[in-house]
C-alpha cells in the first residue's frame, strides 16, 4: 500500500473514531435490545445466552469486589439493567457504579479540583490514536482550554467485543460486559497511586446503566524499546529505577500484594522521561492457594522457579517473584548492561544475577538500584579516576566545538552528533581519550534527570 493510501486509511479510521467517540461521549444512550418471542415465549436459545451473559457479568463484578470492599463499599444491589426485564434474567449482584465508590471514599479524584468529568468532553477535539489493544483503544484529546490528556474508552471493534458478540449476540450486553475490564482499571486507579503509574484525571460514566464508560488519563506516549535502546544509559537507567521502584510499592500496595499479570512494554508508556504503568485490568490482588509446593511453581518460557506452600495455604511471594522476574527479561536484560560507566558495572551484575535467579526479593533489589543511583548521581564513582587525565586538555572559555568537527557517537543524546551527560570535566576527559575521533569537547549548563 502506498504512503498516501496509508495516511488516507488512518485519516479515515481516526475521523470514525472521533465521530464514534463523540456520540458515546454526548449521548450514552443504547437502544434497548429485544428478545425473540415465539407465540409468546422466549427461544430457549436466547434463554441460555442471556443466562450465560448474566453469569459472566456477576463474575466480572465478583472481579472487582475486592477492591470495592477495601474502600467501603459493601452493598448489595437488585440488577437494574436491561437484564431485569424477565423474572428468567433477574440476579443480585455488588453493585459495582464508580459513582457510588467514589461517594462513599473521600480521596478519590473527584474531591480533587482538578477532576475532569464528562462535562469537559463536550468540545473536546480528537487529535490520534495513541493505542488499541484487544478490548480498549486510547485516543489523544484537546479539550476546550486546550489541556491535552489521553481518553481510553472501550474498543468495539476489538477482538473482545467480537468474541462476545459471537457468543451472546447482545451488543447491549456485551458492551457492558467488556466495560468491566475498564472499570476494573479506574478503580485500581483511584486505588494505586505512584510516581510510576499514570495519573487518573477523571472518568465520564453513563447514568443510565448502559455500561459506556471512559477513563480521561495524563497523557504519555506508548513504550518505544527500539527507540530506548538507542538511548544514553542514564536514560535507561531511569526506566529501570523508576520500574523497580513501582515494583516495591506493588509489593506492599494498599491492596495487598499486586501481581501485573500480564507483564509486557506495551503496558507501559513514557511521561516526561518517567515510565508509567498505564495498563491495570490484568492486575490480581489475592496470592495463588495452595494444598503443596508443587502448587507454587511459577513457570517461564525458559525457567520456572517455585516457592513452599504456607501453612495458611498461600504461595506467599509468588506476585513479588512473577514481576520481578518479568522485568528482569523484559527491561533489564535490554537496558541494564549495555554501555553501563565502568565503575558501576560490578552493581549491574550483581542486579542482574540477583534478580535472574531471584536470589533476592524486590527489597533487595530497589536498595541495590538506589545504592547505585545515589553513587551516579554523586559522583562518587568517579573517585578512582586520575585527575591528571584533565592536564592534556585547555581551557577555553566562551568556545565551543565547531560544527565541522563533531561526529556521531553511541549513545547520544543528539543523533546528529555526540552530546553526552558527564558529572565533571574530568570524566569529559576520560571519555574524550576513549574515542577516537574525540579531539575537544565542550562543557554546557544543561541538566539531565540526575542533576
Amino acid at each position: 500500500m502506498s504512503r498516501m493510501g496509508s495516511s488516507l486509511c488512518a485519516a479515515a479510521l481516526l475521523a470514525f473514531l472521533v465521530f464514534s467517540l463523540s456520540l458515546f461521549v454526548n449521548s450514552w444512550h443504547f437502544r434497548v435490545h429485544k428478545g425473540i418471542f415465539t407465540n409468546g415465549t422466549i427461544e430457549d436459545g436466547f434463554v441460555m445466552e442471556r443466562n450465560g451473559l448474566v453469569r459472566e457479568l456477576n463474575e466480572r463484578r465478583k472481579e472487582i469486589l475486592p477492591f470495592l470492599i477495601s474502600s467501603g463499599v459493601k452493598r448489595l444491589l437488585d440488577e437494574s439493567g436491561h437484564f431485569g426485564q424477565h423474572k428468567s434474567f433477574e440476579s443480585k449482584h455488588l453493585d459495582v457504579s464508580l459513582e457510588n465508590e467514589i461517594d462513599v471514599s473521600s480521596g478519590f479524584i473527584r474531591m480533587n479540583k482538578d477532576h475532569i468529568g464528562c462535562d469537559q468532553l463536550v468540545d473536546m477535539k480528537a487529535v490520534d490514536i495513541l493505542g488499541s489493544g484487544y478490548t480498549k483503544i486510547v485516543l489523544k484529546v484537546l479539550l476546550s482550554e486546550g489541556q491535552s490528556v489521553a481518553l481510553k474508552t472501550v474498543y468495539d471493534q476489538g477482538t473482545d467485543m467480537g468474541r462476545c458478540l459471537e457468543d451472546f449476540k447482545d451488543p447491549l450486553g456485551c458492551h457492558e460486559l467488556v466495560s468491566f475490564k475498564l472499570k476494573k482499571e479506574i478503580v485500581l486507579l483511584q486505588r494505586l497511586q505512584h510516581p510510576n503509574i499514570i495519573k487518573l484525571r477523571g472518568h465520564c460514566e453513563d447514568s443510565v446503566g448502559a455500561g459506556g464508560i471512559t477513563a480521561i488519563l495524563e497523557q504519555g506516549f506508548p513504550l518505544q524499546m527500539i527507540q530506548l535502546l538507542q538511548s544514553p544509559w542514564e536514560e535507561r537507567f531511569r526506566v529501570c529505577l523508576g520500574l523497580v521502584r513501582l515494583l516495591h510499592y506493588l509489593s506492599h500496595s494498599p491492596l495487598g500484594s499486586v501481581a501485573l499479570l500480564d507483564f509486557q512494554p506495551r503496558q507501559f508508556v513514557m511521561v516526561s522521561g518517567e515510565l508509567k504503568l498505564t495498563d491495570l485490568d490484568d492486575a490480581s490482588v489475592t496470592e495463588p492457594a495452595c494444598q503443596m509446593d508443587q502448587d507454587c511453581i511459577l513457570q517461564f518460557p525458559l525457567r520456572n522457579f517455585s516457592l513452599p506452600c504456607s501453612a495458611q495455604g498461600v504461595c506467599e511471594g509468588l506476585n513479588e517473584m512473577r514481576n520481578l522476574y518479568n522485568a528482569y527479561r523484559y527491561f533489564f536484560t535490554y537496558l541494564l548492561p549495555h554501555q553501563a560507566p565502568p565503575a558501576l558495572r560490578h552493581l549491574v551484575d550483581h542486579i542482574m544475577n540477583s534478580t535472574g535467579e531471584l536470589k533476592g526479593d524486590v527489597n533487595d533489589t530497589l536498595e541495590a538500584f538506589e545504592d547505585m543511583f545515589h553513587l551516579y548521581k554523586s559522583g562518587l564513582h568517579l573517585d578512582n579516576m586520575p585527575s591528571s587525565i584533565i592536564r592534556d586538555y585547555a581551557v577555553m572559555k566562551g568556545m565551543s566545538t565547531s560544527g565541522n568537527m563533531e561526529y556521531r557517537c553511541w549513545p547520544s543524546y543528539n543523533h546528529q552528533g555526540c552530546m553526552l551527560s558527564v558529572h565533571s570535566d574530568k570524566e569529559a576527559a576520560f571519555i574524550c581519550n576513549s574515542l577516537p575521533q574525540c579531539t575537544s569537547f565542550s562543557l554546557s549548563d544543561q541538566r539531565t534527570w540526575t542533576g
